[in-house]
């Protein structure tokens, strides 16, 4: 599945939410997320921009599906998909 290019951080932290994802903190233009779902604790850092760079939301989703023990792909389809 191809990744939105208009996301916006904020939007992103929102549809994280689905999988267990709450923002925990901010500082300064960047989101803390924390998630308690699969285990021990996992964090991830979101940049809080107008549209996030291609590979920094590639990244940030290989991550949460590695934490969620889900392919990348699964994730994006449950994120993204209609």
């Amino acid at each position: 599945m191809k990744l939105p290019r208009d996301l916006s951080g904020r939007e992103l932290a929102s549809l994280l939410a689905r999988y267990g994802y709450a923002v925990t903190r901010q500082t300064g233009s960047h989101l803390r997320l924390t998630s308690t779902l699969g285990g021990p604790e996992h964090h991830v850092t979101i940049p809080q921009h107008k549209s996030l760079n291609v590979g920094t939301l590639n990244a940030i989703l290989t991550d949460v599906a590695a934490y969620l023990e889900m392919d990348r792909a699964e994730l994006s389809e449950g994120l993204f998909g209609s």
